[in-house]
């Protein structure tokens, strides 16, 4: 399990800058199946055997996103469900980026 579970997103004032590489790339060994776009972005694909269980999970996600104050962007189809993530007032990654994908694998994992 990575520490980033027991952290809670936090608020980045609008101009918040994102992370520098080094800090991203460092982060991103504690979420290794996401996908990284730079400091831009993190994006995940899960996949399901019907829909029922990907919108299970789209659904955990969104609660979990609220209680975080932090939302994905969400994409859910049959037996699919993609998760992307970046912090508007950075204009890309921050740390809370890298909280919210632990917390969503730790979503799918149960």
């Amino acid at each position: 399990m990575t520490e980033l579970i027991s952290e809670h997103a936090r608020e980045y004032p609008s101009g918040t800058p994102p992370l520098v590489e080094v800090e991203a790339a460092e982060l991103h060994r504690q979420v290794p199946q996401w996908e990284r776009d730079g400091v831009r972005a993190l994006r995940r694909e899960f996949s399901f055997d019907d829909f029922s269980a990907a919108f299970g999970l789209v659904a955990r996600v969104a609660l979990l996103a609220e209680s975080e104050s932090h939302h994905p962007e969400i994409e859910l189809t049959w037996g699919r469900a993609a998760f992307r993530t970046w912090t508007h007032t950075a204009d890309g990654l921050t740390r809370n980026d890298f909280i919210l994908a632990a917390k969503i694998d730790l979503l799918a994992d149960a």
